[in-house]
């Protein structure tokens, strides 16, 4: 079983991803027998989840629908959206070939005969390089340099530094780095409203080339999604927060603007974004 997004780490977990409310999808070659190219999973939910929680741990996304149902059955009744919360390719030789778009309009059309019921269609995206940008912003502030608006970071800064008069950023960058802040209530509360401002810009405002400067992202913008959603601490597993300080992102799909919103990004770098993450991303008055 292949999910390079979230590892697999026993057989009960293994059970757990292909059982109920649960579906897998892959793209196999002739060429290749037994070796898929690209894998996708999906959960079955009752609404767009913002949290990993229920789907790769052991209490399952059938909880997320109905914590009395019996393990082993579905109730098609209470599936109303298909959250693609993992996609894997296999081979680095096709990185370039965009299997996995196809993978997920094949998903959704062959769901959607089995579920009528089934309206919404989301991701829960990683956020993979957000923390490596973020500490090299930390690092630029460390030397003087005004990266971050005025105030962004203060409460978080004034209870790093205690008594020292100047902002203690090298501080910050170890409790970020080291993941501490996540056994800190204080500090959870604290970092919430800076990092969902930063990571908010950093999906919406920050380009490669006039595209999305994360790879997720402009891999489902292309594809015709919404930024939808932003999620504090909806992976918090190590892996989680080393990449994103725990964020995730739904990258929501309406098929009937899918196209018209892929055709706007490729060809105008226009993303159809959500009013939270655009809101988060404008509160930001210096550039980052």
């Amino acid at each position: 079983m292949y999910d390079a997004v979230h590892p697999i780490k026993d057989w009960v977990e293994l059970k757990r991803r292909v059982g109920p409310y649960r579906r897998c999808f892959v793209y196999t070659h002739s060429s290749m027998p037994g070796e898929p190219l690209v894998v996708l999973h999906v959960a079955l939910t009752k609404e767009i989840i913002s949290s990993l929680k229920g789907i790769t741990t052991a209490e399952g996304p059938e909880s997320q629908v109905n914590e009395s149902q019996p393990l082993g059955n579905e109730d098609p009744n209470l599936i109303k959206a298909l959250i693609f919360y993992s996609i894997s390719s296999t081979q680095k030789g096709l990185q370039g070939i965009e299997l996995g778009n196809y993978l997920i309009k094949d998903a959704v059309n062959y769901l959607i005969t089995e579920y009528p019921q089934a309206t919404m269609f989301s991701t829960l995206s990683p956020i993979p390089t957000f923390r490596i940008w973020l500490i090299e912003r930390i690092k630029l502030a460390e030397k003087g340099e005004q990266i971050f608006p005025t105030g962004l970071w203060n409460e978080v800064l004034q209870y790093l530094s205690s008594n020292k008069k100047e902002p203690d950023w090298a501080h910050l960058r170890e409790v970020i780095v080291s993941n501490s802040w996540y056994h800190n209530p204080e500090l959870i509360c604290l970092l919430k409203n800076p990092l969902m401002v930063c990571c908010s810009r950093y999906l919406y405002v920050e380009k490669r080339r006039g595209y999305a400067y994360d790879s997720v992202a402009n891999f489902h913008l292309r594809n015709g999604a919404v930024m939808w959603r932003l999620n504090w601490l909806a992976d918090v597993s190590p892996r989680g927060l080393t990449n994103s300080c725990g964020m995730m992102v739904n990258y929501r799909y309406y098929l009937e603007q899918a196209e018209d919103n892929s055709l706007n990004y490729v060809q105008n770098q226009k993303i159809n974004v959500c009013d939270q993450i655009a809101a988060l991303s404008t509160s930001l008055t210096a550039k980052l």
